[in-house]
């Protein structure tokens, strides 16, 4: 587990720091205009999209309170990856080096012995 949480940790940090990058040395508006105007512009938006939208349903599906899994969905499809990695990392932290748990969430019910 300790592999799987240093990846997210890093995935988190090279997104936030490219994301940072992105909005302070590019021009959104160009780059906007690129992606909608050119098929492999959109075709990366789907696939992007489409990827957030997985990884939201997962977070809607093991999260406990409703309002924070819609948050952590928003911030998803808003930043992309940057708080899907932070996601990813704080429930490999809470998740005791469980697997099932780190998966399943609310849904994880320890098997009996």
């Amino acid at each position: 587990m300790l592999i799987a949480k240093i990846i997210a940790l890093l995935g988190a940090l090279a997104q936030g720091g490219i994301l940072i990058y992105g909005f302070t040395q590019g021009n959104f508006g160009a780059a906007g205009e690129f992606f909608f105007n050119d098929p492999w512009g959109i075709v990366s938006l789907v696939d992007v999209y489409v990827g957030f939208v997985f990884f939201s349903a997962w977070v809607i599906y093991r999260e406990k309170n409703m309002l924070a899994a819609l948050l952590w969905t928003l911030s998803i499809m808003i930043l992309g990856n940057f708080p899907a990695g932070v996601y990813a990392f704080l429930a490999l932290q809470t998740s005791e080096n469980n697997w099932g748990k780190f998966w399943m969430g609310k849904h994880y019910q320890p098997k009996e012995v």
